[in-house]
C-alpha cells in the first residue's frame, strides 16, 4: 500500500503504519503525519490492511492530546489537507529521543515471558506469585533504544539510558511517562477499561521544551483490557490486534511472506478498534 499523493506536500518517510510529509514550500518547522489502515505483525506488514484504522488511530491519539495537561506537537487550530483529513495530524518538527518510554500497570507479554524466567521485567525484581495479567505493584518505566529502519527496539536499563540521553533527560522522561500512564489509567478506568501497557515518545522543540510526540495511549501503541471480563478473572481481552497476532501464530511458521488475513479477522479487529474508541469519545 503505497502512501497517497498529497497537493503541497512531499512524501518523507514511511513506516510500518503511517506516512510523514514536509510542506513543498520548504517549511522545516512543520510535518504531516498520516496514519495508514496498514496493520503489522511480528515486524511484517500484513494484507489486507484493517479498513478505517487509520482514522480511528488518529481520532484516539487527538482525544488523548486533548485530555492530557502536558505539551505537546500538535499545531493549532489543523488545517489538514482534505484528502486525509480524517486520519492526518499537523504537528511540529521536533528533536525526537531515540527512546519509547514504555511504562507497565500489569504483567503480560514479554514481561510475563521474562517473569517465569527471573521473577523480573526488564532487570526490574517484582514480589514471587504473580501471574499472567496481575496487576503490578506499581507501575515500572521500561524503556526501549528505537534501533535503525529494520532492526528490532532493543530494550535498555535506566543507566543505558541515561547514556544516552543524558541524566537530565532521562529522568525527566521517565517522570513524565510515569504520570501520563496514571492520568490516561485513572481516565480508562472511569471508561470500564483497564491500561495494562504503552509506549510514549517525545522530543525537543526549538525552545528546548519536552514534547510528547508521536501517537499516543492508541490501541496500536497500548494493551488496553475490558475491566469487566478482567475483574471475572477472563484476562487477555484486548482492544488492539491481538486477534491478528494469534490468528498469524496459529497459521504462519515465520517464514517468508505472511498468509493474506481472512475477512473475518479484519472485521473482527476492526471492530475491536472501534469499540475502544467508542468507549472513551462515543463516537
Amino acid at each position: 500500500m503505497s502512501a497517497a499523493e498529497i497537493p503541497g506536500w512531499a512524501h518523507t518517510y514511511s513506516g510500518k503504519v503511517r506516512d510523514l510529509y514536509r510542506p513543498e514550500d520548504g517549511d522545516t518547522g512543520v510535518l504531516l503525519v498520516v496514519a495508514s489502515d496498514r496493520v503489522s505483525a511480528f515486524d511484517h506488514v500484513l494484507e489486507p490492511g484493517i479498513p478505517g484504522k487509520g482514522e480511528l488511530l488518529t481520532s484516539l491519539s487527538r482525544w488523548w492530546f486533548d485530555h492530557l495537561p502536558v505539551p505537546n506537537h500538535l499545531i493549532e487550530p489543523q488545517r489538514l489537507p482534505v484528502e486525509v483529513e480524517r486520519r492526518a495530524m499537523l504537528v511540529r518538527s521536533l528533536d525526537m529521543f531515540p527512546i519509547e518510554c514504555v511504562v507497565r500497570g500489569y504483567l503480560s507479554g514479554s514481561g510475563w515471558a521474562e517473569y517465569q524466567q527471573s521473577q523480573s521485567v526488564c532487570g526490574i525484581g517484582l514480589p514471587a506469585g504473580l501471574t499472567s495479567g496481575d496487576r503490578l505493584p506499581v507501575p515500572i518505566f521500561t524503556p526501549a533504544f528505537k534501533a535503525p529502519m529494520g532492526e528490532h527496539d532493543e530494550n535498555i536499563t535506566f543507566a543505558r539510558m541515561i547514556e544516552i540521553v543524558g541524566a537530565d533527560a532521562a529522568s525527566e522522561l521517565r517522570t513524565l511517562s510515569l504520570d501520563i500512564f496514571q492520568r490516561a489509567s485513572t481516565i480508562a478506568e472511569s471508561k470500564g477499561v483497564i491500561l495494562a501497557d504503552t509506549k510514549f515518545e517525545f522530543g525537543r522543540d526549538t525552545d528546548g521544551v519536552i514534547r510528547l510526540a508521536d501517537e499516543v495511549l492508541t490501541s496500536d501503541s497500548s494493551r488496553y483490557w475490558d475491566q469487566e471480563a478482567w475483574v471475572a478473572g477472563v484476562r487477555g481481552q484486548s482492544f488492539d490486534k491481538q486477534i491478528v497476532r494469534d490468528w498469524l501464530s496459529a497459521h504462519w511458521d515465520g517464514t517468508g511472506t505472511p498468509p493474506p488475513l481472512p475477512d473475518e479477522i479484519v472485521e473482527r479487529t476492526s471492530a475491536r478498534y472501534a469499540e475502544l474508541l467508542d468507549r472513551f469519545t462515543g463516537a
